[in-house]
């Protein structure tokens, strides 16, 4: 059975993991860009903006990127104040612009005084660590360490310390860490093990996952996320999250019949 499901998991994951699923997916945002530093705000950006459909998703970041002249990071560093005014009226689901001007305020102060998210991220991950989740904890905690954070803003970048599966920000680190010939995925992060990443468990993963088996938790929480990681490294122990492509391709496709 293990030898059976494990193979059904390459084959689908082969079958997704091409460059034509870019188009239809929320990477293809980031995937406009070659500079480093604009395919991680880009990427960012577009993963937390993450729900509902994916055109609308797409539609919505996309809008985001024109508002940045298609010039992210060299908008960020130096736009002022009063540019910010354009931003007023970009709204997505419940991100409001109280969230995009403290996004903004975010990357601006990050970025004068970083050269990359990496460093955001590995600076709170242990070399030995299991996997990425002291990352994400601490990037959320230096998300929000600004003096007037606000609070509404959290739901839109969670923490595992809440229970929150993390989707957003686990497909945002799948997208910088892992890299294969596939040419889907950037991997312009080394200072993360791909073995260290967790799957983005969303609602087509978990219900795929609990059919074949590979999940048992009945809430789907930062357990569920670690509980199915675990499963899938049986499988494929120095890249578990190349599965993400099986479990959510072969969910979208059940959806759409």
């Amino acid at each position: 059975m293990h030898q059976t499901t494990r193979e059904y998991l390459f084959e689908a994951a082969k079958h997704f993991n091409r460059s034509s699923f870019i188009e239809s997916d929320p990477i293809s945002i980031p995937k406009r860009f070659s500079k480093k530093q604009d395919i991680e705000i880009a990427g960012l950006w577009s993963a937390v903006l993450s729900w509902g459909q994916r055109k609308t998703i797409i539609a919505k970041a996309g809008q985001l990127m024109e508002l940045m002249d298609d010039a992210p990071h060299d908008f960020i560093l130096n736009h002022s104040e009063k540019d910010r005014e354009r931003f007023l009226s970009f709204v997505h689901r419940t991100f409001q612009p109280i969230d995009t001007l403290y996004f903004l305020e975010f990357f601006q102060w990050y970025y004068k005084n970083h050269n990359s998210l990496e460093e955001g991220f590995v600076k709170h991950l242990p070399a030995d660590a299991d996997n990425a989740g002291p990352a994400l904890e601490g990037f959320h905690n230096l998300f929000f360490s600004l003096p007037n954070a606000p609070k509404r803003t959290k739901k839109h970048l969670p923490s595992p310390k809440t229970g929150s599966t993390c989707k957003r920000l686990n497909m945002f680190l799948r997208w910088m860490v892992r890299k294969d010939d596939q040419g889907v995925d950037f991997g312009i992060w080394k200072r993360i093990k791909p073995s260290q990443l967790l799957i983005p468990l969303d609602v087509h993963v978990e219900r795929v996952a609990r059919k074949m088996g590979l999940l048992n938790r009945k809430q789907r929480d930062w357990k569920a996320v670690v509980e199915l990681t675990e499963r899938l490294k049986k499988y494929h122990p120095e890249d578990p999250v190349l599965f993400d492509y099986a479990l959510f391709g072969i969910g979208v496709l059940e959806k759409e019949k």
